[in-house]
């Protein structure tokens, strides 16, 4: 662990020397990238020079319990600083976890209606509006690409993208099955009925991320259909992009023009596309492990919305709050805290028992 701090932090002072470099200033390029790097390992770097400098002051202050005269005001500072190196310690493993690299990328959100009819569309619409409260209380801006709506007023599908600062490391954990135990408006007898919404968050590719092949795509445009004045069913407006090789499938029609359905068709296909990769190499890296934890596989239940007792439950976690009002309202920050902090710590771990295992493997100790 400490060669790997001390290696991060030579590349600092490098990229820092590096960056006062004429040559290096009149490559806009190379300047980003080293602007880039420099921000990344910063925090990691200033806490490690923190955590050596609280180390040499516990060295000092032990010389000083051999000193009769100094032995007692040595001793009261002690626990301080004990506490404080535990802390940085603490600090620098979690810092030290490799970032996800789609972090900061804007997400597309897709939700669609799972097991329960017109009650499970209404959840999905309830689980849509409280994603939008949230990312309107972060700032975020959200923009529907797609909505199916049911009869009843609910919605059976819908596509949107949520761009902003950091939206998919905050998001990253909603995917997956969502339960709702509640008594529907239509039911007379009072009983409880429970119904599903399948919510997808994908991270926004782009063009650099994943290359698709023209040849590979079979695009066919149709009238759209639903509410949109003259040019519904009499304007080849709605595309249809099918990709060959997976056969994955977009339709995209909220739009007058071909050319923006096009376009909206084929942001949602690269982001399938995106995922579908890193599924692929998730998987591949599984292999290898003891344990699997947080595959984020959408066949998993990850929540319960319980009316009755205003309660949600993470089933992955071990988590539950009783302020699901207030969570449907878009105040999920204790809800989403809870996941990322169960997942950083799962990854932490995983990471410890990797360097011991690495540390075994050469006969070295951290």
């Amino acid at each position: 662990m400490f060669d790997k701090l001390s290696a991060v932090e030579a590349q600092y002072e490098r990229l820092m020397s590096e960056m006062a470099d004429p040559s290096v200033q009149g490559d806009q390029a190379k300047f980003r990238a080293h602007s880039k790097t420099l921000a990344d390992i910063q925090p990691l770097v200033e806490r490690f020079r923190e955590y050596k400098g609280v180390i040499s002051e516990l060295t000092s202050t032990e010389e000083l319990m051999k000193d009769p005269d100094m032995r007692e005001l040595a001793q009261a500072e002690l626990p301080a600083l004990e506490a404080k190196r535990d802390q940085l310690l603490a600090d620098l493993k979690v810092l030290l976890v490799p970032k996800d690299p789609n972090d900061q990328k804007n997400v597309v959100l897709e939700i669609r209606a799972g097991a329960g009819g017109d009650e499970a569309a209404l959840f999905a619409s309830d689980l849509f509006r409280m994603y939008s409260r949230y990312a309107e209380r972060q700032g975020w801006r959200v923009e529907v690409l797609n909505l199916s709506e049911s009869g009843a007023g609910g919605t059976k599908e819908v596509t949107a993208t949520i761009e902003g600062r950091g939206v998919y490391s905050r998001l990253k954990y909603e995917s997956g099955v969502h339960r709702v135990q509640r008594v529907p408006a239509t039911e007379a007898s009072g009983r409880i009925h429970t119904s599903t919404a399948t919510v997808a968050v994908l991270p926004e590719a782009e063009e650099v991320d994943i290359h698709i092949d023209a040849k590979d795509l079979r695009i066919d445009t149709f009238c759209s259909s639903g509410p949109g004045g003259q040019s519904v069913n009499t304007t080849y407006s709605a595309v249809r992009i099918t990709h060959i090789p997976t056969n994955t499938v977009v339709s995209q029609q909220d739009e007058k023009s071909q050319v923006k359905n096009r376009a909206k068709a084929m942001k949602v296909l690269r982001s399938r596309l995106y995922e579908m990769e890193m599924r692929k190499q998730q998987e591949a890296i599984a292999k290898d492990r003891r344990t699997q934890v947080g595959t984020g596989d959408r066949s998993e239940k990850i929540r319960t919305y319980n009316f009755r007792e205003n309660r949600i439950t993470d089933h992955r976690i071990g988590f539950t709050m009783h302020q699901l009002t207030e969570a449907l309202d878009g105040n999920l920050d204790d809800l989403i805290d809870a996941a990322v902090t169960h997942f950083t710590s799962e990854k932490l771990k995983e990471a410890t028992e990797n360097d011991s295992d690495g540390d075994a493997a050469t006969g070295t100790t951290g």
